[in-house]
């Protein structure tokens, strides 16, 4: 595991000096074949991924240990994973599934430990007949999340 011990090392150094970046997900296999999965709170260029890639790669002896490389960024069908990705993406429409249920709304906050979601509802009127447009609210713990998404509108 030495060799996930200093990718580990060598992306925290990237990610210090491009403070806008950040990591989803880092797996080292058995073959060693290393994936890193980064974003960004302004999104992932393709001058990104080659900036973290090069800073892991030319900081790894291929004479000590073999690997292979791949450094991608969080797709834009992909859930969302951590809170940061949340915060970056405040003010757009999510999609979540919870043990309880579906939720679509917009993210109108994220905190380290929730998200509050917003949206309108047609429900039927208090008193007579037909129904009336309603706001609804609701936070959400991560811990209660099983997937977001984001929704792409075009």
């Amino acid at each position: 595991m030495k060799l996930k011990e200093n990718v580990e090392k060598l992306l925290q150094e990237a990610f210090e000096e491009n403070n806008s970046l950040f990591l989803i997900e880092l797996i080292v296999t058995p073959d060693n074949q290393i994936r890193v999965v980064i974003d960004g709170d302004k999104g992932v260029s393709v001058e990104d991924c080659i900036y973290v890639s090069r800073k892991v790669e030319h900081n790894l002896d291929r004479e000590e240990e073999d690997f292979s490389l791949e450094v991608t960024s969080a797709g834009a069908t992909e859930p969302l994973q951590i809170p940061r990705q949340y915060k970056k993406n405040i003010g757009r429409k999510l999609q979540v599934k919870t043990e309880n249920g579906k939720f679509e709304g917009n993210l109108i906050d994220a905190t380290e430990s929730d998200i509050k979601l917003q949206w309108k509802a047609r429900e039927p009127k208090p008193v007579g007949k037909g129904k009336v447009t309603v706001e609804k609210e609701a936070v959400l713990e991560y811990s209660a999340i099983v997937e977001a998404k984001v929704m792409i509108t075009f």
